[in-house]
């Protein structure tokens, strides 16, 4: 019986927390991906003072957490917990004819994300980066091959030689997040630490874990609405 009442209270901390526009529109805006306070406040018009304290209601709950950047140490992004995404509505993700990852080396992370999302959705994917290495990482291969990837074809690409217009850019890296230009700016953006600097397998692992949750969490989603596209031109 505690354990239910434990477990009523904690579903009604987090409803709690959704019952106020301004926190939900905050979590409608990180369901795809992560964003720094002073991004959520430039998106949804409002002050920083204001952001802070819902942030604050959010994080209390269990909604959401906050990762220090790669890039600039002085800057924080927040991301929702997976466990809470089920209570959250989805936006949709219309007119994605392809997706590009893009990272720093375009060595790991990126190249891991385009192979999980092939497996995972029709709808095309690659990988760039922004300064990208000579060769992809040889634990990235290691880890691919462990899960069933077929990481031989994989090369690494210039991010500008890559991406087009109608592409939904997915940053799985705070440094290509923040130094890429404001038109080429990531649709979405994903608080992947890197797993080069460990340089152990478990590190890689636990990169693949992270980015898989996020792709099985967004693929239906653009998938759905390519169907929907689909059956909307034969009527």
């Amino acid at each position: 019986m505690n354990t239910e009442r434990k477990s009523l209270a904690e579903r009604a901390r987090v409803h709690a927390a959704l019952g106020d526009a301004a926190r939900l529109a905050i979590v409608d805006a990180l369901v795809v991906g992560d964003a720094a306070p002073g991004e959520l406040g430039a998106l949804l018009e409002m002050p920083t003072n204001l952001v802070a304290h819902h942030l604050k209601v959010l994080q209390e709950a269990g909604l959401v957490v906050r990762g220090r950047s790669e890039g600039d140490h002085r800057r924080t992004y927040v991301r929702l917990v997976p466990e809470t995404l089920a209570m959250v509505a989805s936006p949709s993700l219309s007119e994605v004819q392809r997706v590009v990852f893009v990272c720093t080396q375009n060595s790991a992370r990126s190249q891991l994300a385009a192979a999980i999302w092939s497996r995972r959705s029709h709808v095309p994917a690659v990988s760039a980066g922004t300064r990208p290495a000579e060769r992809v990482h040889p634990r990235a291969v290691k880890v691919a091959r462990r899960r069933g990837l077929e990481p031989e074809a994989w090369r690494t690409a210039q991010v500008s030689d890559v991406v087009k217009p109608d592409d939904l850019v997915i940053a799985v890296c705070d440094i290509a997040y923040e130094h890429l230009p404001a038109d080429a700016r990531p649709r979405v953006h994903w608080s992947v630490p890197d797993p080069a600097p460990a340089d152990t397998d478990a590190a890689f692992e636990a990169a693949y874990d992270e980015i898989a949750g996020r792709i099985d969490r967004l693929a239906p989603l653009v998938s759905q609405n390519k169907l929907k596209q689909s059956k909307g031109t034969r009527s």
